[in-house]
């Protein structure tokens, strides 16, 4: 027998019938994940359609997923407002600064609580947990804000939200689950403290949880408008981009149906709306793919147990 029909014979042997059910499960699952990925992308593509596209054919519902009548007066629209760089600079910062703020005080607010030295652990988390099942509402809130002077100040868009009992309990967990008491006990004993075993062992060694609970943090804040709605009202200035663009699609509507909905008066209400989803959405986009390893990684913790 020649060499070439052994190696033939050896891929016929190959292919059992347990490898063409696995085959066929693989295949089966590739498809089912490519048609939900394309109906989370599908979306996208509408609304980005939409927004460079005339405004006759979206008002006419002529575009679906594809662009018609290549058009950019809306983004014009957007970029002719010079407040909206610095509703862009406001977003940025409030962002920035509520990730950091938010990631120093769940880090440590988890590891004090996975240290079953602690005393009354239970009751603090507990008391902690129950914050998301009963909140205060609207107006204490608000009243809260006052009576702190908080009120059109950077403060009242950064501190409110910057601590999430979820994320907590997330970190808690995986404190307790991936930090052997082992090590943090070696480290006591060699002379270390809470707060440098926190910064040169903890934190190393769980950096795909911190960066998806930093990636829900930001992704939050930037996508988040209503607190500004409610607190910021003398200062301008202090409008996040979201807030801004909520305004700048209300003002467009507005003026559009005093014009009488008169195609090329006014820009059209859909396609500014669509404009100013892409143009909030962009930015945030460009970070994921700098976090996705960590945000696979931090995902799949505690997906299995050993």
């Amino acid at each position: 027998m020649s060499k070439t029909n052994t190696i033939a014979v050896k891929r016929k042997k190959e292919w059992t019938p347990a490898k063409r059910k696995d085959l066929a499960v693989d295949i089966f699952f590739y498809i089912i994940l490519t048609v939900i990925s394309l109906m989370c992308l599908f979306p996208f593509l509408h609304v980005l359609a939409k927004s460079i596209s005339e405004e006759s054919y979206v008002i006419a519902n002529k575009v679906v997923l594809f662009p018609k009548g290549f058009s950019l007066s809306a983004y014009q629209k957007v970029f002719a407002d010079s407040s909206v760089l610095r509703s862009m600079f406001v977003t940025i910062v409030v962002t920035a600064a509520f990730t950091v703020i938010g990631m120093f005080l769940t880090i440590c607010a988890a590891y004090a609580l996975s240290r079953k030295e602690l005393k009354g652990r239970k009751v603090m988390t507990f008391l902690i947990m129950l914050t998301m099942y009963f909140t205060a509402g609207t107006i204490p809130d608000y009243l809260l804000m006052s009576n702190l002077h908080m009120l059109d100040t950077w403060w009242c868009l950064i501190l409110p939200l910057c601590f999430a009992p979820y994320n907590l309990l997330i970190m808690k967990n995986n404190f307790s689950a991936s930090i052997p008491d082992s090590l943090v006990e070696s480290a006591l004993i060699d002379g270390a403290g809470h707060f440098k075993i926190l910064a040169r062992i903890v934190v190393p060694l769980s950096k795909p949880i911190i960066a998806t609970i930093a990636l829900f943090y930001a992704v939050g804040r930037w996508n988040a408008y209503q607190d500004a709605l409610y607190y910021i009202k003398q200062r301008t200035d202090l409008r996040p981009l979201q807030l801004k663009l909520y305004y700048l699609v209300v003002s467009a509507q507005e003026s559009f149906q005093a014009e009488g909905g008169v195609v090329g008066v006014m820009t059209n209400p859909e396609v500014l709306k669509a404009a100013c989803v892409i143009f909030a959405t962009l930015p945030i986009i460009c970070v994921y793919p700098f976090v996705q390893k960590y945000f696979v990684q931090g995902a799949m913790i505690g997906a299995v147990k050993e």
